[in-house]
């Protein structure tokens, strides 16, 4: 599966974006799907997921203010990102896996990466 990450930009702290994650090459049911993300300086970060059985999971930072969907038929999940801070400022990734490895929260958990879309949040 081929994975392409779009929908970042440049928001005020408080302000909202939607990311978006296309999936060519294969079926979307079949992968989990996980947003990951990389400020400066920092380590690659697990954000949110949305498993092969539906579950929907999310890093403590963003809980309440993130939501993650998939839509199989058009081959593509979504972050919906509110009251965004400028902690939240990275780039953000979207990942897939075909194999349940005992976690969704490593980067070493997932097989496939889409290019990262940068998400600003100025104070």
């Amino acid at each position: 599966v081929q994975l392409q990450a779009f929908g970042g930009g440049l928001v005020q702290a408080g302000g909202s974006l939607r990311l978006t994650c296309a999936a060519s090459g294969g079926s979307l049911g079949d992968y989990a799907i996980s947003w990951f993300r990389q400020a400066p300086g920092k380590e690659r970060e697990f954000v949110a997921s949305f498993t092969r059985s539906r579950s929907q999971l999310y890093a403590d930072s963003v809980k309440g203010r993130f939501t993650i969907t998939r839509d199989n038929a058009r081959k593509t999940v979504h972050l919906q990102m509110n009251n965004l801070k400028p902690e939240d400022t990275a780039v953000y990734y979207c990942a897939a896996t075909s194999y349940y490895r005992g976690s969704y929260y490593s980067e070493h958990d997932y097989e496939y990466w889409g290019q990262g879309t940068q998400v600003t949040v100025s104070s």
